[in-house]
């Protein structure tokens, strides 16, 4: 198993990075929140977590090794492949889903593209026992460096696309999370930017 790349970021993509490990480019599908603490060219060190399908090698990368172990013990509950695990940490924190799941909160669940209300009540329940409790970090903010101006708008709507939004909706939420984006200087943190598209998002449905 690969636990970890540690290399110059090659390239960055709407939803995966290139590291160069020893001349060679591994190609990592990321979550917004983890993509926005990448720049091109400068160092990075990702957790990693290799998915193996008969068809098919994906190499998923976190920024932390907390995230990581998240995102395999997801996947233990049934229904839940990598892409909704993914899709479950490009909303919530870790912690986050940890709080959820220990309140049975079945909102913070729903926020997240492809689970509905009796999906996220079955999760609520695999997971219990499963996850772990709350280590009382659920108010501090992600750790993600803020992504830059010019890509934000970019990063957010290739993000809401690869959730499963249609190009229009992509497009009216990135316009209702403008003001929240401007308000933080014009370099706003993209996961917290993806979270706020979501929920308006969720009220015009």
């Amino acid at each position: 198993m690969i636990a970890f790349v540690s290399g110059p970021v090659a390239a960055l993509g709407p939803d995966s990075a290139v590291i160069e490990v020893g001349g060679v480019g591994m190609a990592l599908q990321c979550t917004p929140g983890t993509l926005a603490g990448l720049r091109e060219g400068e160092p990075a060190r990702l957790a990693t977590s290799l998915v193996v399908r008969e068809d098919s090698l994906t190499l998923y990368g976190f920024a932390q090794d907390d995230e990581r172990q998240v995102f395999e013990l997801l996947q233990t509950a049934s229904g839940v492949g990598p892409r909704l695990a993914q899709a479950m940490l490009a909303v919530h924190s870790p912690e986050a889903l940890r709080v959820a799941v220990a309140g049975g909160d079945e909102k913070a669940l729903t926020a997240v593209p492809g689970i509905g209300k009796k999906g996220a009540q079955k999760l609520l329940l695999e997971l219990k026992d499963r996850i772990g409790a709350p280590l009382g970090t659920a108010a501090a903010p992600r750790t993600a460096a803020a992504s830059a101006a010019a890509g934000w708008r970019e990063q957010l709507h290739a993000a809401l696309v690869g959730l499963g939004y249609a190009t229009r909706e992509a497009d009216d939420a990135v316009v209702a999370v403008a003001p929240q984006a401007e308000a933080d200087g014009g370099s706003p943190d993209v996961g917290v930017l993806l979270k706020s598209a979501l929920q308006s998002l969720n009220r015009a449905r």
